[in-house]
C-alpha cells in the first residue's frame, strides 16, 4: 500500500453514522427500516414479559382463592361484572352460564354442561389470542431481517463496483469505504433477527405454559360444576 492510499484510508470515518451518511438512498433505507423492526421487537420482548408475569402472578392469586373452600357463588359476587384478571374471566364466563342455565324454578336448561364448557373455551380462546399478540411479528422479523440486510448488502456492494467502474480506480481507499456501509445492512439484519427468533421461541414456550394452566382450570372447574349437574 502506497503512502498516499494509506493516508486517505486513514483519514476517512467508519463509525456507523459516516457508513449510514456515506451509503446510498436504498440502503440507508434497508438500514432503517431493521433498526426499526430491532426497536420494535425489543418493545414487544419487553412488554411480553411484563405481561407474562403479571398473567402468572394473577393465575396464582386466583387459583388461592379458588381452592380456599369459599363458595362460587361467594367468590363469582366478589369478582363481580368486569374480571381483571384472565383467570378470573374464565371462571366468570362459567359461573355466568351456570346461573343463565338456572330456570326460575331452580331446574337446570338441559344442555347446561356443553354451555359451560363452550363459555370458557371462548374465554380461553381470547386469552390465548391476547398472549400472543405480537408474537407473529418477531417470527417475522426472525425469518425476513436477515435477507433484507442481505440485499442491502448486495445493493450496497453493486453501487461500489459501480463507483470504481466510474473512477478506474481500484485501491483500498476507494473500495472499502462502499464494502462497509454495505456490510453495515447485513450486521444490522442479524442484529434484529437473533433476538427476535430466541425471545420468539422462549416467549411462545410461556404462552403455551400458561394457557395450558388456563385449560387446566377451565377442566378442574367443568368437573366441579358437573358434580353439581349429577347431583
Amino acid at each position: 500500500m502506497d503512502q498516499q492510499t494509506l493516508a486517505m484510508t486513514q483519514e476517512m470515518d467508519f463509525s456507523l453514522l459516516a457508513l449510514f451518511l456515506r451509503a446510498s438512498f436504498t440502503v440507508k433505507l434497508v438500514m432503517m427500516l431493521l433498526t426499526v423492526a430491532s426497536f420494535w421487537s425489543w418493545s414487544i420482548i419487553i412488554r411480553k414479559f411484563i405481561t407474562f408475569r403479571a398473567a402468572r402472578s394473577e393465575a396464582e392469586g386466583f387459583d388461592r382463592a379458588f381452592w380456599s373452600g369459599e363458595p362460587l357463588d361467594e367468590l363469582f359476587d366478589q369478582i363481580g361484572p368486569a374480571p381483571v384478571g384472565a383467570s378470573q374471566r374464565i371462571f366468570a364466563a362459567g359461573m355466568l352460564e351456570w346461573r343463565r342455565s338456572h330456570r326460575s324454578d331452580g331446574e337446570l336448561i338441559a344442555g347446561a354442561q356443553a354451555r359451560i364448557d363452550r363459555s370458557m373455551d371462548v374465554a380461553i380462546a381470547k386469552e390465548t389470542e391476547h398472549l400472543n399478540s405480537g408474537l407473529p411479528f418477531l417470527a417475522t422479523v426472525g425469518s425476513t431481517a436477515p435477507f433484507v440486510g442481505l440485499f442491502g448488502t448486495v445493493w450496497g456492494i453493486k453501487v461500489a463496483f459501480e463507483e470504481i467502474a466510474i473512477s478506474q480506480n481500484t485501491s483500498l481507499a476507494v473500495v472499502a469505504p462502499g464494502i462497509s456501509e454495505a456490510l453495515v445492512a447485513t450486521a444490522l439484519g442479524l442484529l434484529a433477527a437473533i433476538p427476535a427468533v430466541i425471545f420468539y421461541n422462549k416467549l411462545s414456550a410461556d404462552s403455551d405454559r400458561i394457557a395450558s394452566g388456563y385449560e387446566a382450570f377451565a377442566d378442574e372447574f367443568a368437573t366441579i360444576l358437573s358434580r353439581q349437574l349429577d347431583a
